[in-house]
């Protein structure tokens, strides 16, 4: 890893939502990010083609501690120094955030709805055939989704949140 590359203390916080957005200077950007809550604790450092999209993707995942966060940007691909930066952000931190950890899955991956599932609705869904076991399923998604917009909209975020309907069929929840 060459000198000229930052190291997580050099760069200056900056928030993650700007007038209720995230800022337009991540879009179609590549590089490496980190990510606090709150309390300025890093919760993630990872790494993406396009860094706004990962960051929205982040935030209907774990609004709670997307509030500040750190990047650095390169102009051409190359995962070599994406993962260079990533792992020196880490060891720089200390202690492995919980989004590179045992938290990675939440980070990552759409939101299972199944678990938001009321005891009646799984004993409902044990029992039906599939067609309706779907309906089910986007019934369970649509309401999750609803509690998500409103977290979002109590922290102030005012851009356009859309999820991806064909994974709602499979109780999934993932921005568009």
């Amino acid at each position: 890893m060459t000198s000229e590359l930052p190291t997580l203390t050099s760069l200056d916080y900056m928030p993650y939502l700007e007038r209720g957005e995230i800022a337009n200077e991540w879009q179609q950007k590549i590089g490496v990010y980190a990510i606090f809550d709150a309390d300025n604790v890093l919760q993630l450092v990872d790494y993406s083609r396009d860094i706004y999209l990962s960051l929205r993707q982040h935030l209907v995942r774990c609004p709670e501690q997307c509030h500040w966060l750190k990047g650095f940007m390169i102009n051409r691909p190359s995962r070599t120094i994406l993962e260079d930066i990533r792992q020196a952000w880490i060891t720089e931190n200390g202690t492995i955030p919980p989004g590179n950890d045992h938290e990675s899955e939440r980070w990552h991956n759409p939101i299972d709805t199944k678990g938001a599932m009321t005891p009646e609705e799984q004993e409902r869904f044990s029992k039906q055939e599939e067609r309706d076991q779907i309906k089910l399923l986007k019934t369970v998604a649509r309401r999750v989704e609803a509690d998500i917009l409103s977290q979002l909209e109590q922290r102030g975020v005012t851009m356009q949140i859309r999820f991806n309907p064909k994974l709602k069929e499979q109780g999934l929840l993932d921005v568009k």
